[in-house]
C-alpha cells in the first residue's frame, strides 16, 4: 500500500509539474530569434527565425523615448540593445521572391537592424490600389513567416505620419527609390525623403504581383481546366455551364492527343529497335554469306577440291582406256582350254579332223586311243 501510494504521489507531482510548466509556457513568449552569421548575405548578422514574427499590437507599448539614431551611427553600428529600427511597408499580395528580396535588403541596411514591416488592410488597399488575391489575414501571416522580419504591423497606414513614426520609434523607412504615386500625391514618401529618414532598396526586375496575375490571366483556360480536373466546381470557379462543357471537351481532346503522342513515341522506339536489329541481322547475314561463298569456291572453284578430284579421275580413266597402255595379244595370258572327256587332248569338237590319218602299223589314232 505504501509503495502504491508513493507511486500515486509521484504521478501527482509529475502532473503538477507538467501543469506548472504548461502555464509558464503559456505566459512566457517564445524566444524567436538567434543571431547567426550568413556568408551569402551582405550584412554581417542575419536573423535566423524559429517562430513567426510577432505582431506589434501583441507586444504592447515599450514606453521608451523616441530618440532617433543618425545615419552615421547606424552605419557604424549601434549597441546590441539598441538596434536600428527600420520600417518597410507594402501590400505583399501573393508574397513572392521580389518581396523577400526587398525585405532582405532592408534587414541588411545596417549591421544591427530591427526590421518592422507594415501591411495595409483590405479596405485601404481596395480603395487606393485595387482588389487583392489574398485577404489581409493571409497577407499578415505570409509576411510574419519571412525570416528577415522581426515585427509586423497590421493595418498599416497608407501615408506615414509623425505620430505613427514616434509610436513605433522608427529610425529609417526602406523602400525602392521609384516615386510611388498614390492618394493624390506624386510620391507618398516625399516627406520621409526630405526628413532624411529614407533608405532606398533595389527593386527586383521581372517579378511582381502584377506580373504573376498577368500570367494567370494569360493562361486562364489552362488553370480553369486544371482546377476542374482537381475537383473544383464550375460555380466555385465562376464558370458557366457551356464553358464547363467546353473545357471538359478540350481536356478529352488533349488526352487523346497525348495518347497519340505516346503511341507515336512508342512506335518510333519500336522502329528504331527493329532497324537496329535489322542492321545486326544484315551484318550477320553478310558474314555468313561471305563464309558460304568462300566454302563454295574452295569446293567448286577452278582450283577447288572437286575440280582436282575430277582431273585426277579423268586421268586415271584415260590411262585405263588408252591403247598404248593396253597389253598385246601375245602378252596376254592364254585362256584355259575346255575339254570334254570323250574328245582328244588336241582336238576340239569344233575343229575338223585332219585330212589324212597317220597310222602306225595300220592302227588309227582313234583305235589307239
Amino acid at each position: 500500500m505504501e509503495m502504491h501510494s508513493s507511486g500515486l504521489s509521484r504521478k501527482r507531482k509529475r502532473q503538477e509539474l507538467n501543469g506548472e510548466m504548461k502555464e509558464e509556457s503559456r505566459v512566457r513568449k517564445p524566444q524567436r530569434k538567434t543571431l547567426v552569421k550568413h556568408e551569402k548575405l551582405p550584412c554581417h548578422l542575419v536573423l535566423s527565425a524559429r517562430e513567426p514574427a510577432p505582431f506589434s499590437d501583441e507586444l504592447g507599448a515599450a514606453g521608451l523615448p523616441y530618440d532617433r539614431v543618425s545615419l552615421e551611427e547606424a552605419q557604424h553600428g549601434t549597441p546590441e540593445d539598441r538596434p536600428v529600427r527600420v520600417y518597410a511597408d507594402g501590400i505583399f499580395d501573393m508574397f513572392h521572391s521580389g518581396h523577400a528580396r526587398a525585405l532582405m535588403q532592408a534587414k541588411c541596411l545596417f549591421p544591427n537592424t530591427h526590421l518592422i514591416v507594415g501591411v495595409c488592410s483590405d479596405d485601404l488597399t481596395h480603395t487606393f490600389k485595387g482588389f487583392t488575391v489574398m485577404n489581409e489575414d493571409e497577407r499578415y501571416d505570409a509576411v510574419s513567416h519571412c525570416r528577415y522580419v522581426d515585427e509586423v504591423v497590421r493595418n498599416a497606414p497608407w501615408t506615414l505620419i509623425p505620430e505613427f513614426l514616434a509610436e513605433h520609434r522608427i529610425d529609417f523607412v526602406a523602400h525602392d527609390d521609384i516615386p510611388y504615386i498614390s492618394a493624390g500625391s506624386d510620391d507618398v514618401y516625399r516627406h520621409i525623403k526630405e526628413a532624411g529618414m529614407f533608405a532606398p532598396t533595389q527593386r527586383t526586375e521581372g517579378i511582381s504581383t502584377s506580373d504573376v496575375i498577368t500570367r494567370i490571366v494569360r493562361d486562364y483556360d489552362v488553370y480553369v481546366r486544371r482546377n476542374l480536373q482537381r475537383g473544383y466546381t464550375a460555380k466555385e470557379l465562376n464558370v458557366s455551364f457551356i464553358n464547363e462543357k467546353k473545357y471538359n471537351l478540350q481536356e478529352r481532346v488533349d488526352m487523346v492527343k497525348q495518347k497519340v503522342r505516346d503511341v507515336e513515341e512508342k512506335s518510333k522506339e519500336f522502329v528504331q529497335k527493329v532497324e537496329e536489329k535489322g542492321i545486326d541481322l544484315i551484318q550477320k547475314w553478310e558474314e555468313k554469306s561471305r563464309e558460304f561463298i568462300g566454302n563454295f569456291l574452295e569446293m567448286f572453284g577452278p582450283d577447288g577440291a572437286l575440280n582436282h578430284m575430277l582431273k585426277e579421275g579423268k586421268g586415271r580413266m584415260l590411262q585405263a582406256i588408252s591403247p598404248s597402255s593396253s597389253p598385246t595379244r601375245e602378252e596376254r595370258s592364254p585362256s584355259p582350254t575346255f575339254r570334254l572327256p570323250f574328245f582328244s587332248r588336241t582336238s576340239s569338237p569344233f575343229t575338223s579332223p585332219p585330212a589324212h590319218h597317220s597310222s602306225t602299223n595300220g592302227i588309227s589314232q582313234d583305235e589307239e586311243d
